[in-house]
């Protein structure tokens, strides 16, 4: 399992998803309140942002442990968007650790991270040569390849997420989709196997496997849900 979080809205850096909050992402690598499977995410983390000078999204992924990478505090305070996500990882057993099975994984403007597990058989017929197509031969680099190959075909950032959890959720009934995408634009998530929460802000919505602070305003999606977040709208609807 693993955890992950993103921001939309006024701008802000990176710190205020991992360092800055009291439980914040760097505080769950090694002690989540809520994490359903596995006790510390230590193989890898990962953060994506958007630059207004660039077309395509920044990503910063490494396999070391987020407590142990000595240029973190300084690029987190660096990297400064409207559009955050960042993500520690618990590798699935028998997947390999290496930075291109770490989340975010990208396509075009679309970021991705996969919290949980899944057989890649239940993926395989979701396109003609889906393992040419992922990144790693890791399940989230798989599920990752799926949802971008909807987004290259014309589906939104939530509606190709849908379509993937619920066709693979059905072939693998023991599998975790809890996914967590953006665009620059706009945040998609879902809830199929783990927590995710979110809270809105007067500037923004953070959106999270977990609670990053113990403030009120916390939201609990509801399982086998699709969580939608723009700049002027949350919506929350059924799998």
């Amino acid at each position: 399992m693993c955890r992950h979080a993103a921001w939309l809205g006024a701008a802000r850096p990176l710190t205020s998803l991992i360092q800055e909050p009291e439980h914040g992402l760097l505080k769950q690598s090694y002690a989540p309140r809520r994490q359903r499977q596995g006790l510390i995410n230590a193989d890898g983390y990962g953060m994506g942002w958007y630059d207004g000078d660039r077309s395509e999204p920044v990503r910063y992924r490494r396999t070391v442990p987020i407590w142990g990478d000595a240029n973190l505090p300084g690029l987190a305070r660096a990297a400064r968007s409207t559009c955050l996500l960042a993500a520690v990882r618990s590798a699935t057993a028998g997947m390999p650790i290496e930075e291109s099975a770490t989340a975010p994984f990208a396509d075009g403007g679309w970021l991705l991270s996969h919290n949980g597990r899944v057989d890649r058989d239940a993926l395989r017929d979701l396109a003609d040569d889906l393992a040419g197509q992922a990144e790693s031969t890791c399940d989230a680099a798989w599920v990752a390849a799926a949802v971008f190959l909807r987004g290259r075909a014309g589906l939104g950032l939530g509606a190709a997420l849908a379509e993937v959890v619920v066709h693979a959720g059905k072939k693998d009934p023991g599998a975790r989709l809890n996914l967590l995408a953006c665009d620059g634009a706009s945040i998609a998530a879902t809830v199929w196997g783990d927590t995710l929460f979110y809270h809105r802000h007067p500037d923004g919505v953070r959106v999270a496997s977990e609670p990053l602070d113990d403030l009120p305003g916390w939201q609990a999606v509801p399982e086998r849900s699709l969580l939608t977040v723009t700049h002027d709208r949350v919506n929350v609807q059924p799998l």
